[in-house]
């Protein structure tokens, strides 16, 4: 089962679309990779390759 990360200040912003984006703050703050491509995505994950290069 998955931890519930209560979400705070800092840790995503609206684009102008809409849409709910997550930083950099609240993926360290999650632990892991989500392998979805993100934009803020701080394991360096890697669509073409399926791989990640933590920082």
């Amino acid at each position: 089962m998955k931890k519930i990360i209560p979400i705070e200040e800092g840790d995503y912003y609206l684009t102008p679309e809409g849409y709910r984006c997550f930083t950099e703050q609240y993926h360290l703050k999650r632990g892991y990779c989500c392998e979805s491509g993100c934009r803020h995505c701080p394991y360096g994950y890697n669509t073409k390759t399926n791989t990640t290069n933590k920082k």
